[in-house]
């Protein structure tokens, strides 16, 4: 689909008033008194709610009246919840960090500090991960993310539909990975234990369900070191994200390839 035919029928960007004022596409009148309630104003408030409550204490409602107003002021600001929730991912994620990466770092350096810096922000805050997936991003920091993984692989010889495939591979990873941190984070503070506990459980269950005979690869993993071992936090995702880059590597190493 070209530029033209992806814009609205009217020639604009078929965005919600909402999102083209977080563009800066919609400019408050000159004249007037300056308004109480505001676009930022709202999506603050909705922020400081899921960072405190979660996403299930966020609702119009709720945002109204931590902010003093009507239920029905919000609406002349955000028409739809869906949208609040984009503009709060948005709030949240941020602008990404400059990099860290000298000037004649690689892709590789580049992509992995692009995942890495993605990762820290959903770890702090988390609920971003509640929030449902529903379209393609367009609001300012999220594309300003897009940007940047794009960028760490400009000087390959990906294909640009590949770049966009492997971004979206890699986001994934990173996604699902501070997913499943944050949902065991919360198991263990519900559960009154501490990490360590949580996990020294979780052997001894195994170890009790399983033997040599109906699950040896499971006795052979129980036997190693992979739950005693040195307990490096971001093990795991280091290891997921090495295989990713190995893998993309010897792509693009056989496409540069005379």
């Amino acid at each position: 689909m070209d530029r033209e035919a992806a814009q609205g029928d009217d020639g604009g960007t078929g965005l919600p008033a909402s999102l083209e004022t977080a563009w800066g596409l919609r400019e408050r009148p000159g004249k007037g008194p300056r308004p109480t309630l505001t676009l930022p104003r709202i999506v603050d408030a909705a922020v400081a709610l899921a960072a405190t409550e979660g996403m299930d204490a966020v609702s119009m409602g709720r945002v109204a009246k931590e902010l003093g107003v009507s239920t029905m002021s919000l609406y002349r600001y955000v028409t739809a919840k869906e949208e609040l929730y984009i503009l709060m991912a948005d709030a949240g994620v941020g602008t990404p960090p400059p990099p860290a990466a000298g000037p004649d770092a690689g892709w590789r350096e580049l992509l992995s500090e692009w995942a890495y810096a993605q990762r820290a922000v959903l770890m702090a805050n988390s609920w971003i991960l509640r929030i449902p997936i529903t379209a393609p991003p367009v609001s300012p920091h999220q594309l300003a993310w897009m940007e940047r993984g794009l960028a760490a692989l400009a000087d390959t010889a990906l294909e640009e539909g590949e770049k966009l495939s492997t971004i979206i591979l890699i986001g994934g990873l990173v996604r699902n990975e501070a997913t499943m941190a944050a949902d065991m984070t919360d198991a263990i503070v519900k559960s009154g234990a501490s990490p360590d506990q949580v996990l020294g459980q979780y052997v001894r269950t195994l170890e009790l369900l399983t033997a040599p005979d109906s699950h040896p690869a499971l006795t052979r993993l129980l036997g190693s070191s992979a739950f005693t071992g040195s307990g490096e936090p971001d093990f795991q995702f280091r290891f997921a994200l090495g295989r990713l880059l190995d893998g993309l590597s010897a792509l693009i190493a056989e496409r540069e390839a005379p």
